[in-house]
């Protein structure tokens, strides 16, 4: 399973956005123990505005392009299977 990601999360989108969401959780995880309730809520604005700058950054063209799967010996690498398989 090592070569069955196709870049998932290997983006400039995707580390940004988890960057500042970690930085949030750990703001957020040291002030909840500190008992400062702003310091905590500063801490969840930074996870949300994780996401936010991740998602205007994968708009922006800077996250994971679709790509088709590969063929091999001219079959799809992964096919559906039918929802009802007959036995």
């Amino acid at each position: 399973m090592a070569g069955s990601s196709h870049g998932h999360g290997h983006t400039p989108a995707a580390w940004t956005g988890v960057i500042i969401s970690f930085i949030g959780f750990l703001v957020a995880g040291a002030f909840m123990v500190m008992a400062n309730a702003i310091g905590f809520w500063v801490g969840m604005a930074l996870i949300i505005g994780g996401a936010i700058v991740g998602g205007i950054m994968k708009a922006m063209g800077l996250g994971d392009h679709q790509k088709p799967l590969a063929m091999v010996g001219g079959a799809p690498i992964a096919a559906r299977e039918p929802v009802a398989a007959e036995s």
